[in-house]
């Protein structure tokens, strides 16, 4: 088992727990079992199997003795791992601003080889200047304090360091017209972020559409989400539904599946990159 070196803890630890668990049902050892094994229970079985919760060397150890892997050669690479899931990845500097339910999602996010998004109200947080993304914070945390604000976009610019690295992520995100035409932060604010969306959308990496408003009713009627496909083959594919308080992580395949095909369907519903980029052009011109 071979993990690139670009994976972050958080992936690390769904590596490590999906192992964990196949090596346990292919033992026959039921989740029970196994808990009283590492003086825990059933559910602590599963939030280790599901890469919730860091990893106890002596945990792994003894599960792999359980599960009847005791040559060394197999079981220290998945040691190895499951050590090096417990470092904090460069997100934790912000956990003073960092949701829970979204500090998996950072982890992921920096783990990623390939992002898909959907996006309704906002212009995507990958994408966004300094002063949009304040402009977004303020208006969703109206009583933030100027420094929280500053550390919010802060937060948000790191994470777009994932577009420059060696490799770069593949960015691939249809926005909704409706996200352009929201003002935000003001009119030099929106046109800086037309400009920038023109910009990132001749790199490479990156490919923007924009679905029209006159295109009505389509697919993703039921709001915003993201894809996201890793390098490592023992990761599954993870899409990520954010709520206002909470985020859904589905990784079922049929789940996925589903998204999968309606990312399809708006690819197609929506402008090709380039007629997105006349689009952009022409707002910009408008403003």
């Amino acid at each position: 088992m071979t993990t690139p070196d670009a994976v972050g803890p958080t992936a690390r630890r769904i590596v490590v727990g999906a192992q964990l668990r196949r090596l346990r049902e292919a033992a026959g050892v039921s989740r029970e079992d196994a808990g009283y094994h590492v003086r825990g229970s059933a559910s602590k079985i599963s939030r280790m199997e599901l890469g919730r919760v860091g990893f106890k060397e002596r945990d792994v150890a003894d599960l792999l003795t359980l599960y009847g892997i005791v040559d060394e050669a197999q079981r220290e690479p998945l040691l190895a791992l499951a050590r090096d899931s417990r470092s904090d990845g460069w997100w934790h500097r912000y956990d003073d601003v960092l949701e829970n339910w979204f500090n998996t999602y950072v982890g992921l996010e920096e783990s990623a080889s390939t992002i898909r998004a959907y996006e309704v109200q906002f212009v995507p947080g990958l994408l966004q200047t300094a002063d949009y993304a304040a402009g977004v914070v303020v208006s969703g945390l109206p009583a933030a304090t100027p420094a929280e604000v500053d550390r919010r976009v802060k937060l948000r610019l790191e994470r777009q360091r994932i577009l420059d690295k060696n490799p770069p992520v593949t960015y691939w995100v249809v926005m909704d017209e409706a996200a352009l035409r929201r003002p935000v932060g003001g009119r030099s604010v929106m046109r800086e972020q037309v400009t920038h969306l023109l910009s990132v959308s001749e790199r490479p990496n990156i490919t923007i559409q924009v679905m029209p408003l006159q295109r009505g009713s389509h697919t993703a009627d039921g709001g915003a989400f993201s894809m996201l496909r890793f390098g490592d083959p023992h990761l599954p594919d993870v899409v990520y539904v954010e709520q206002l308080v909470s985020a859904l992580y589905l990784d079922k395949p049929e789940h996925v599946e589903r998204y999968r095909q309606a990312m399809e369907r708006l690819t197609v519903a929506a402008l090709s990159p380039a007629d997105t980029r006349a689009f952009l052009t022409n707002h910009l011109k408008s403003m």
